[in-house]
């Protein structure tokens, strides 16, 4: 699917570290769009999170395969983009390389206790801090095999971008 100069990049992790940051920071520099994996959600699954109840996977898989038709259609029109996912699990990966094979996926990995302070001081969201130890239960890290990077996120968005 190559068909573009500007990749699609997913940028993914657990809840809290940072991937709405860099990513639109990141599609900045690139000159690409971005989108935020979280507005492709549909309604019964933010209520659900929003009563600390984890997701599933029957829950995911259509809110997965709307970011991957997002992400074949950047490749089709040749845009590339940014797009954020916790992408947590090898399978969840997969979906989304249904709708771009050639997708960059950029890890932002970091401490529990890092991430967990910096969920309990942001507003506004819908992800409480509860459910954080559940994502870090089923995080599959990137494969060999899978394109992309591993960053850990003790460092400022600026240096992660470059």
């Amino acid at each position: 699917m190559g068909e573009t100069s500007v990749p699609v990049v997913v940028v993914m992790g657990v809840a809290g570290v940072g991937k709405s940051t860099v990513a639109q920071a990141l599609a900045k520099l690139l000159g690409a769009p971005c989108a935020e994996g979280d507005d492709f959600h549909p309604d019964a699954n933010i209520a659900k999170m929003s009563a600390g109840i984890p997701l599933d996977d029957t829950d995911r898989w259509p809110w997965l395969q709307r970011i991957a038709e997002w992400m074949a259609e950047r490749g089709r029109e040749g845009t590339g983009g940014v797009v954020t996912c916790s992408a947590l699990k090898r399978r969840y990966r997969d979906v989304l390389r249904v709708g771009y094979p050639d997708a960059f996926f950029v890890h932002l990995s970091g401490d529990r206790a890092l991430i967990g302070d910096r969920m309990s001081h942001r507003s506004g969201h819908f992800m409480p801090t509860s459910l954080l130890d559940s994502q870090f239960e089923i995080l599959e890290p990137l494969e060999p095999d899978e394109r992309g990077a591993v960053l850990d996120v003790g460092i400022g968005p600026d240096e992660l971008v470059a």
